[in-house]
């Protein structure tokens, strides 16, 4: 579970990247829970995008992905929406120490 800080810091990090993805009519099948699971692995931080004709919200597609792929949802606006998952093998992104007190 991650922090409101850091929720913060990671869609900071999130606002420039593009979306890698698209959910489109086909919905969320196994191949690409697959990608998306491979692409988390190697970047942690992914933007994906919903189509008009997926049958899903932004939020829907990001609830059923997380609880798939044990990730955490960052945001989710409009039709796009951010998903973060620590790298197992070689993790880049250094997320702020939450506060203790």
């Amino acid at each position: 579970m991650i922090t409101s800080k850091q929720r913060a810091y990671l869609r900071s990090l999130a606002h420039k990247i593009d979306p890698i993805f698209q959910v489109g009519k086909n919905g969320i099948e196994d191949a690409f829970l697959k990608q998306v699971d491979d692409a988390l692995e190697a970047r942690e931080l992914i933007k994906l995008a919903v189509l008009n004709n997926s049958g899903y919200e932004a939020r829907e597609a990001s609830d059923f992905l997380c609880e798939e792929l044990r990730c955490e949802g960052v945001q989710a606006i409009g039709n796009k929406f951010v998903i973060y998952r620590m790298s197992k093998k070689n993790p880049k992104i250094e997320l702020p120490k939450p506060n203790k007190k």
